[in-house]
């Protein structure tokens, strides 16, 4: 089984380009273009991972992650953890990635 990655973007074009990149190298995703819709998808039905989009309408990509670490919190009695990162950076750096079949560990 895949992993499942969901990506929360109101931008359609960056959904659709990052989503063809994830399953190209394997993943399994679910695309959803604003925070309200989301929310209620990623609590029902948690993936693996999580992308949002900071700046978004109605419910920004902050307030969406506020949203899912209080609803996990609250219906899961195994810890799980959630890491944001909202650190800026003025020069690019290339992102590390791990293929499905490789953990970080192996590279």
């Amino acid at each position: 089984m895949p992993v499942t990655i969901a990506l929360v973007d109101d931008d359609r074009n960056i959904l659709t380009s990052v989503s063809i990149a994830l399953q190209a190298e394997g993943f399994a995703t679910r695309v959803y273009s604003d925070g309200e819709a989301a929310l209620k998808a990623l609590v029902d039905n948690p993936p693996d991972l999580a992308v949002l989009d900071v700046k978004m309408p109605k419910m920004d990509g902050m307030e969406l992650l506020r949203r899912l670490r209080s609803s996990i919190c609250r219906s899961s009695s195994s810890p799980r953890r959630t890491r944001s990162s909202t650190k800026r950076s003025d020069s690019p750096s290339a992102p590390t990635t791990t293929s499905p079949n490789r953990s970080a560990r192996d590279s």
